[in-house]
């Protein structure tokens, strides 16, 4: 008689390994003030992928497991109502755009699938943590314009007048669905959280050759399919401030990829609601404490994390070994459900107004 099989380990919230790439646009900057160390010394690393489908887990029994190997595994223990057949639904990163991206769009769900073969596009947001004086993004036209004029424009190298320009500051949020033209500008530091894909068709590069010392590939056509011609208006979101469970949240961005918060956190706990699904954090400055039914987690400044949807409620805290005072951390989370958000603002006693002004920029 065979012997039964061992019970699989105690679920706990997992800290994340992060990949770092080096990019010809990336800076210093992650390297210096954000614990991003580079696979060599100077590297100009562009973006630190926190959380994603490949990353390791840095702790506990299942570390140097990937997240994707944690689906397979923990199933919906670990994913909640995401299927967990399917990579993991969020993909964050810290972006140091040193020099400027190109001018980029990304394609709808809808497109990927029939175009790409890919089981979705990419909406994203971002959260600026710093931004040079004068520093700008790319985001949308400046007025209507069409696929006629867009390729024209690109053909005679004349589409930089109809590129709307925005000022940003550290603490603005911007949310940009798929169809949206966009570029981060020279000098802002930030953290993105988006659909988990890596379907980006350039437009423009100034120019700059790739590693291989050729001009990166440009996917003119393609954008062109997907990018929607109308003026836009779109600038930083107005979030919405509440207070819920002990702690001092705001809704930065909701939409049916992901709900993003910036949260306060002090010396006494407070309880974030998983509503049924995993939740990534994103400690800034601050070491934090993380408790979900007694394991806990100490995470350093810049570290991620992602607690398993099948914790009810995670706790936060200030970590007691640091003498750091309040702090601030971001979360990203799938909804459970359309209704979501609303259940949340219901449950912090949010008014119908606010929610409604709120979701309306989505």
């Amino acid at each position: 008689m065979s012997a039964a099989a061992a019970p699989p380990p105690a679920l706990y919230p997992f800290a994340i390994e992060p990949l770092e790439r080096e990019l010809i646009w990336g800076g210093e900057a992650l390297a210096r003030r954000y614990g991003k160390h580079g696979a060599k010394p100077g590297a100009r690393i562009g973006e630190s992928w926190e959380c994603y489908d490949g990353n390791a887990v840095a702790n506990g029994a299942y570390a140097g497991k990937t997240v994707a190997e944690l689906r397979a595994v923990l199933g919906r223990d670990f994913t909640g109502r995401a299927d967990p057949a399917q990579a993991f639904p969020l993909l964050t990163k810290l972006i140091d755009a040193r020099e400027a991206l190109s001018v980029q769009v990304h394609p709808d769900d809808a497109y990927a699938r029939r175009v790409e073969g890919r089981p979705n596009g990419k909406t994203e947001c971002w959260y600026v943590l710093e931004a040079d004086p004068g520093a700008s993004i790319v985001l949308g036209w400046e007025r209507d314009t069409s696929r006629g004029e867009y390729l024209e424009r690109v053909r005679t190298g004349a589409l930089d007048e109809l590129l709307r320009r925005v000022p940003v500051g550290a603490g603005d949020a911007f949310y940009l669905p798929a169809g949206t033209l966009h570029a981060i500008g020279a000098g802002i530091v930030l953290f993105e959280t988006q659909q988990t894909s890596d379907l980006t068709y350039r437009i423009y590069d100034y120019d700059r050759p790739g590693p291989d010392g050729k001009p990166r590939e440009l996917n003119v056509e393609k954008a062109a399919d997907v990018l929607d011609f109308r003026k836009s208006s779109a600038g930083p979101l107005e979030p919405l401030a509440y207070e819920l469970d002990g702690l001092k949240r705001s809704a930065l961005v909701a939409d049916a990829n992901f709900i993003v918060e910036r949260v306060e956190f002090g010396a006494i706990a407070g309880g974030i609601d998983l509503e049924g699904m995993p939740l990534v954090v994103q400690a800034l400055s601050a070491p934090l404490e993380l408790e979900a039914r007694g394991e806990m987690l100490r995470l350093q400044p810049y570290q991620s994390a992602i607690v398993p949807a099948a914790f009810d409620v995670v706790l936060v805290r200030g970590d007691a070994k640091a003498e750091a005072g309040p702090g601030v951390f971001l979360t990203a989370a799938p909804p459970a459900d359309r209704e979501a958000l609303d259940r949340r603002f219901g449950r912090a006693a949010v008014s119908q107004a606010r929610s409604t002004n709120f979701s309306a920029q989505f």
